[in-house]
């Protein structure tokens, strides 16, 4: 599949600036086709690994149906917004994923992505982690969003720096 480029290239980041941004932020928008062709952007914790996103999510809900209906997503990350008003205008970084989101139905990699997500919020407590996914991984749903394109882009002023 083709995807647009990006019209002002100079500000463009690097795959790899993409992929630090993706795994370093701990929430960003989910957007998804919602009900009656309205975009529905929700925001959401993530985990980042190997080119793939993962979310938790409850059983069902406007989210869970919007996947079921269509599996193109698109997730956004805000690295940096720093206001410059005398200057009209601010010095930021973000990140927009492209991919296709669906839900994890093989066990094991359910509860690969529920530690990856929950050692990404509290990397010291192992056992607490083990606790509150077994008390909580029946109800749970596991979402895998596989990127199929990663941009990013940064404030003429950064890329000038």
């Amino acid at each position: 599949m083709e995807f647009r480029k990006m019209r002002r290239f100079r500000q463009q980041l690097t795959e790899k600036d993409c992929e630090q941004i993706l795994a370093a932020a701990t929430a960003g928008t989910l957007a998804l086709s919602g009900d009656n062709g309205y975009p529905y952007a929700v925001p959401i914790s993530h985990v980042y690994d190997n080119g793939k996103l993962f979310f938790h999510s409850a059983l069902s809900g406007h989210k869970v149906d919007a996947i079921r209906n269509c599996d193109k997503a698109s997730f956004c990350v805000i690295a940096a917004d720093d206001v410059h008003p005398s200057e009209f205008t601010t010095y930021f970084k973000s990140v927009i994923a492209f991919g296709r989101i669906h839900i994890v139905e093989e066990e094991d990699e359910r509860l690969r992505a529920a530690e990856l997500l929950g050692e990404r919020f509290n990397p010291c407590d192992t056992e607490g982690l083990k606790k509150e996914i077994d008390k909580f991984f029946s109800h749970m749903l596991i979402l895998r969003m596989d990127v199929e394109h990663l941009t990013g882009k940064e404030a003429i002023e950064l890329a000038s720096m």
